[in-house]
């Protein structure tokens, strides 16, 4: 799936009548209220097997994907490209008294993704800061970065960078990292063969704290297509051997794009529901949060 290179600085009119119609499944026989309303739009969480993320007013049957909360949790954006379009966009949306409205949508760039302090939206190789209510200009992250073609940049609060490289065409893209020492960027990194095993590894997301990173890719030991990796970091600072994150969240589909909500309960990810060969329809799925603790290593 590509990627546009640049940001609309405002959204249009015809972007802002294509948000009003975001919520409007949800509108019928006067129930809206009832489906667009709490913290995580009304609906019932779900245990240890995944389920779709609001049917109907977030997962409505395009290409829905990417979807993250503000560490507030009270901003959701995800990434949208609807049916027999080319164009994907940027949609965010607010909470105010409990009610979830459609506050407006960007041309999207890269696979958006908000720091874990809420002050940076980080937009592949470009970022945005927070300007009160709204984000800032969109800025570069440097030369250091430039030359990588960077999908999805996911931080810690130390402010580690961990990132992914389009795989583009073979598949053979690598996950990196660059610390922040004393203030300093530093130079990225690769991880080594515990991460970057296999093809397609894409969009990593690193917990606050560091301590695992989940991933998507394909290795031969796979459930059928991408699949959701995950490796945890120890305490001498090397990371574990990946590990398939299971049937229950992979399957012959395709996963990817995990993602876990600022309060650390739930696990969210991208999964292909269209038949084999279309990626027409793409879900966000979410699901317990404890299926990450159910992989961590044991003391």
């Amino acid at each position: 799936m590509g990627m546009k290179d640049v940001m609309k600085p405002s959204c249009t009119k015809a972007a802002l009548l294509f948000a009003a119609m975001i919520l409007s499944d949800a509108s019928h026989a006067g129930n809206e209220a009832s489906v667009a309303e709490g913290p995580y739009f009304g609906q019932q969480p779900p245990g240890l097997t995944p389920e779709v993320f609001a049917p109907g007013i977030i997962s409505k049957g395009h290409r829905e994907l990417s979807g993250f909360f503000s560490p507030d949790m009270t901003e959701y954006y995800y990434t949208l490209k609807k049916t027999n379009s080319e164009d994907w966009w940027l949609v965010s949306l607010k909470q105010a008294d409990g009610r979830w409205t459609v506050s407006g949508m960007t041309e999207r760039v890269g696979r958006p993704i908000v720091s874990p302090d809420g002050k940076t939206m980080h937009l592949g190789k470009h970022y945005r800061e927070r300007a009160g209510d709204d984000w800032g200009e969109m800025k570069s992250l440097g030369p250091d970065f430039e030359d990588i073609r960077i999908m999805r940049l996911s931080a810690t609060l130390d402010g580690t960078y961990v990132f992914d490289e389009a795989g583009v065409p073979n598949g053979d893209g690598i996950i990196r990292y660059s610390h922040l020492v004393d203030g300093v960027r530093q130079a990225p990194e690769a991880f080594g063969t515990e991460i970057n095993t296999g093809l397609w590894n894409a969009h990593p997301f690193v917990a606050p704290d560091g301590s695992y990173i989940i991933w998507d890719g394909e290795r031969e030991s796979g459930q059928g297509d991408g699949d959701l990796y995950i490796s945890f970091q120890l305490p001498d600072g090397t990371w574990t051997d990946a590990q398939n994150m299971g049937a229950e969240i992979n399957t012959a589909a395709s996963e990817a794009g995990a993602y876990v909500s600022p309060d650390g309960k739930y696990l969210f990810f991208n999964r292909v529901v269209s038949p084999p060969g279309n990626y027409d329809n793409i879900d966000i799925f979410w699901v317990d949060a404890k299926v990450i603790e159910n992989l961590r290593p044991q003391d």
